[in-house]
């Protein structure tokens, strides 16, 4: 298989880009997001303190604005016309001012422009002025939507690179199963079986693998073990296992830029009989998730169905977050099986679903598994066993 975005399904998102901003009788686009840049080019970067963007005008050739410790770098992109460096950051004159001499000498200094944000934006120290205060005559119309809305549907290529995703997360999290046991620690499990996940990945897929800007396989815990695992967001804290504990998984890899996700809640040793229930209540949200998930119906219809059957055992108070999300090129994108999301689901969406039930004292109860959106339902994209008596791990 191909293992990134074809440079033709590239050339085809700037061609629908384009139409959008001329039905709006604008000159262009300008963006200074890392992830638009790769959705659009194929480059993918790390974005710090030094300013980057794409330009890319109706009519002229495109554009990549980076410093200069980028250009070897970016001459990798897979569609672009043309590269723009600047020296350093913040540099004798600031990489704003070099980018707004550059608009002008391309005659775009007086251009209407959509944009997603009116500035380069970084954490980690970056401070500058926006593009039109140093060309007053430029006019950004922002639409800060547009990209990811048109990362909603996923091309059949997009679908290959995250079933591709869900094979190497599968391995991974079969590994982690495998190596759980009583007086282990969550690190030490999930180093051994990413490490080796992610070894036989890239023996595998040979040379041309590039998870551009994810890992390679991973699984773990993210401290959702015992206890703790009833805290949704946990963070790592080491912590050992030991019997009676629930393990509240997560798996995946990255694959050309895209990944997947695969969570799983397993038991080290029997289960008691509360975890059992609650266990079983998650399992029949999960399916009432996947009877309802079609086209042609808004996503909070899936979030409501789900809603139901923690009214039905009167367990809201168990109640965390919403049913799922769509993920691509991000673990999280929109749109979101929320009660408050009322987005039509289309054929070709990719969304996780995971409903959680968190019981303070006890644990977490959460599978997440990937599904793609057809046309009279849904496909299964990740496939690890689901039934608790696969869950079971000898203590």
């Amino acid at each position: 298989m191909k293992l990134k975005i074809s440079p033709k399904e590239l050339e085809e998102r700037q061609t629908t880009l384009l139409k959008k901003v001329a039905e709006r009788d604008m000159d262009g686009f300008i963006s200074f997001s890392t992830l638009s840049v790769f959705y659009l080019t194929g480059f993918h970067f790390i974005p710090t303190e030094r300013p980057a963007c794409l330009v890319i005008p109706t009519e002229g050739p495109s554009f990549l604005f980076v410093p200069h410790l980028e250009i070897e770098h970016a001459e990798t992109a897979d569609v672009l016309d043309d590269i723009v460096t600047y020296p350093e950051y913040p540099g004798k004159s600031h990489p704003m001012e070099v980018l707004a001499e550059e608009l002008r000498e391309r005659g775009l200094g007086e251009a209407h422009l959509m944009a997603e944000s009116p500035a380069y934006g970084s954490a980690m120290g970056y401070a500058g002025p926006r593009i039109t205060e140093l060309l007053p005559d430029l006019e950004l119309t922002l639409e800060p939507k547009i990209i990811e809305k048109m990362r909603f549907i996923k091309s059949p290529a997009e679908i290959e690179l995250i079933r591709e995703s869900a094979r190497w997360g599968n391995l991974a999290h079969t590994l982690l199963q495998e190596y759980c046991a009583s007086g282990r620690t969550e690190n030490e499990v999930s180093m051994r079986a990413s490490s080796e996940a992610t070894m036989v990945m890239m023996k595998t897929l040979g040379p041309e693998f590039r998870p551009q800007g994810r890992t390679g396989a991973a699984a773990g815990f993210r401290g959702q073990i015992g206890v703790n695992s009833a805290l949704p967001h946990a963070v790592n804290i080491n912590a050992v296992m030991k019997p009676g504990d629930n393990l509240v998984t997560g798996a995946g890899s990255g694959v050309g830029g895209y990944g997947s996700e695969l969570e799983r809640t397993m038991f080290l040793g029997e289960p008691s009989r509360d975890q059992r229930k609650y266990f079983e209540y998650m399992m029949e949200m999960m399916q009432v998730a996947f009877d309802t998930i079609r086209p042609g119906i808004p996503c909070s219809e899936v979030d409501r169905a789900v809603q139901e059957v923690y009214h039905k055992y009167d367990i809201m108070d168990t109640w965390r977050h919403h049913t799922g999300h769509a993920l691509g090129l991000l673990g999280h994108e929109a749109p979101f099986f929320d009660i408050g999301d009322e987005t039509m689901i289309e054929e070709g969406m990719v969304f996780s679903v995971e409903p959680g039930i968190y019981v303070p004292g006890l644990g977490g109860f959460r599978h997440s598994d990937t599904i793609v959106v057809t046309s009279d339902g849904m496909d299964f994209i990740t496939y690890y066993p689901m039934e608790i008596e696969d869950l079971i791990i000898d203590a």
